[in-house]
């Protein structure tokens, strides 16, 4: 499964089209590296993210074959480390 559409799909992020645009903005790490949108996922995997003002270390545990419930959802992954972050505002104004 895509990255942007796990972002979607385990509710860590609620939309596809922002999943993608904190992806490109160079926002998320696959294992260490830059990742892509299209970068496949699979279980085992640890994904570093900022979104706002927040940085996330999360291990993908299970990568499913379509849409899951909400409670289902938060099985998917593991939240190994949070913190805060300082933010600095684009162009227009946007946070990621």
């Amino acid at each position: 499964m895509r990255l942007d559409k796990f972002l979607k799909v385990a509710r860590i992020i609620k939309r596809r089209p922002v999943a993608k645009k904190v992806i490109d903005n160079k926002k998320a790490k696959l294992n260490g590296k830059q990742a892509k949108a299209g970068t496949a996922v699979k279980p085992g995997d640890f994904l570093e993210l900022e979104y706002y003002n927040r940085y996330y270390k999360i291990e993908i545990i299970e990568v499913p074959q379509g849409n899951v419930s909400k409670d289902a959802a938060s099985d998917l992954y593991k939240i190994e480390e949070t913190k805060e972050i300082e933010v600095e505002m684009g162009e227009a104004g946007e946070l990621f």
